[in-house]
């Protein structure tokens, strides 16, 4: 036998051996979303209503076995509930601070992801009443703003907002604090701060570029590009939940390809 004819031969050996080891070695890889089975309750952000009820229809359709049960509020109440015990599966918030928090208090399961992003709009009643023309007139004397809680996601953010409109050529001296002399109501998260405008009960407000999609009675007035504030949501599947598999994987799913094309039909952006 000359040498490369015995050296072919050891090879053939070896690889044999191999794929005999790897046909009968037990899988490691993780249960297949398609075996999923149980409960799963997902805590989401009051702004993600609409594409949390499409993406329950069809993560269900794909994984029949499980059932979902989705509760929306400000992301501020639903962290604070799941810090007292609520039963929640995942957690997804219209930012990252909330998200922390939970990891900071060990109630995690496993690091927060990032899944859609957002910008900033102004929207008024269809029939603008009070004569919005831009968001200088968020400062214009006799002006009812609605607004949400201090503790609410958006509320930070259209802070952010009206600082930069400030900065903004054309907006009159003043304009940070004559807006919050112009709001009239903080409301418990940003779909009633919608709620509110599209009844007519106050004239303006601040809330995410998707938020003006969800009600025909209301109309959005453009934000200046170089003075919006960018919105970063992210989730978490938490420690306490009874399905951690499931958790786990409805929260990649939904920062995934499937869960991303339901975001982008809502006018969420990818995240940053």
């Amino acid at each position: 036998m000359t040498r490369l004819t015995a050296l072919i031969t050891v090879l053939a050996i070896v690889l044999a051996a191999c794929m005999s080891s790897a046909t009968t070695a037990p899988s490691s890889a993780p249960t297949s979303i398609q075996d999923l089975r149980g409960s799963l309750t997902i805590y989401g952000a009051s702004s993600l209503k609409a594409a949390l009820a499409r993406a329950q229809t069809a993560f269900t359709a794909a994984n029949p076995g499980v059932k979902i049960t989705v509760s929306t509020d400000s992301s501020s109440t639903l962290e604070t509930q799941i810090e007292q015990g609520a039963p929640a599966d995942v957690f997804l918030s219209a930012d990252t601070t909330n998200p922390a928090k939970l990891v900071t208090k060990g109630l995690n399961l496993g690091d927060p992801v990032k899944f859609a992003g957002n910008l900033l709009t102004v929207i008024v009643p269809a029939a603008n009443p009070a004569g919005i023309g831009s968001p200088a007139d968020l400062a214009k004397p006799g002006v009812k703003v609605i607004a949400a809680g201090d503790s609410v996601p958006i509320t930070r953010y259209a802070t952010m907002l009206v600082t930069n409109l400030a900065r903004e050529a054309g907006y009159p001296a003043g304009f940070v604090a004559a807006y919050n002399a112009n709001v009239v109501s903080k409301e418990d998260n940003v779909a009633a701060v919608v709620a509110k405008i599209a009844l007519g009960e106050g004239d303006v407000a601040i809330v995410y570029v998707t938020d003006a999609q969800t009600s025909a009675q209301v109309q959005p007035i453009t934000v200046p590009a170089d003075a919006n504030v960018p919105a970063t949501y992210a989730g978490v599947a938490l420690k306490a939940s009874k399905n951690a598999a499931a958790a786990q994987a409805f929260l990649a799913w939904f920062a995934g390809p499937d869960g991303q094309a339901i975001l982008a039909s809502f006018g969420f952006l990818p995240p940053s």
